[in-house]
């Protein structure tokens, strides 16, 4: 097995919903501790990580505005989730001698350091797993765009899109048995048969930029460390190639 990492910086975009592990909600101390593992484990490759989260665990901001509240309160109130998050996957790396940061786009300082591109970049630089929380710091984004905006910023070569699933299907494979899953797909092709990577903002931002999209599943493991060692695993999303 190839043991020379694939990337040397790398952005993790997690779900909040895969902090809940079956629980569907709140934060599984089992899960986040494992995450942290699977994450410490890279860092040991000499990978630089850095990490979104989204807040789906504590708070769903779209559905809180479709029943009448508005948009951009449930939206704050999803960014300041998602900050909850980060200092509780913080705390689950630092427990395993992983030095991290927090950088949160809406200023909080008592508990986590304005984001700073620079600096975040120099917390990489120095072996330190940063994780970017509160989203864009904007209403109306998700935080997969957050996640796109993030990895253009510090030069990330590759999101990781953490999922419950293996890749992408042209169906829900829990509700349609003989869903096929791609290996991989252009950027266009997600765009035009709305397949679930991640939304339009960020998927457009990605192909604006180039910057590859890989979709795995986050419950087995070791795959994190399959993915940056370069396994084909999941599915991939990158520019067109000659055989489309």
């Amino acid at each position: 097995m190839n043991n020379q990492p694939r990337y040397s910086r790398v952005l993790l975009k997690l779900s909040g919903e895969a902090l809940a592990g079956n629980k569907g909600y709140g934060i599984d101390p089992e899960v986040i501790t494992d995450i942290a593992s699977e994450i410490r484990e890279v860092v040991a490759l000499g990978v630089q990580v850095a990490l979104v989260i989204g807040g789906g665990n504590i708070f769903r901001g779209v559905a809180a505005a479709s029943r009448g509240m508005d948009r951009a309160s449930a939206d704050y109130m999803g960014m300041l989730a998602t900050v909850m998050n980060s200092l509780a996957l913080q705390d689950a790396l630092e427990g395993q001698g992983v030095v991290t940061r927090v950088q949160s786009a809406i200023e909080m300082q008592e508990v986590a350091e304005p984001y700073i591109r620079r600096k975040a970049v120099r917390h990489l630089e120095k072996g330190r797993v940063v994780i970017f929380a509160a989203g864009t710091g904007n209403p109306y984004f998700t935080t997969d765009t957050a996640a796109s905006l993030r990895a253009m910023e510090i030069g990330a070569e590759v999101i990781l899109k953490a999922t419950k699933v293996d890749g992408v299907y042209d169906a829900d494979p829990a509700t349609h048995p003989d869903a096929v899953k791609f290996e991989s797909l252009s950027y266009l092709d997600v765009l035009k048969k709305g397949l679930q990577v991640m939304d339009a903002t960020a998927t457009s931002l990605c192909m604006d930029n180039n910057l590859p999209i890989v979709v795995f599943d986050l419950t087995r493991r070791g795959n994190i460390q399959k993915v940056v060692l370069g396994e084909q695993i999941g599915t991939t999303v990158k520019g067109e190639e000659i055989h489309g």
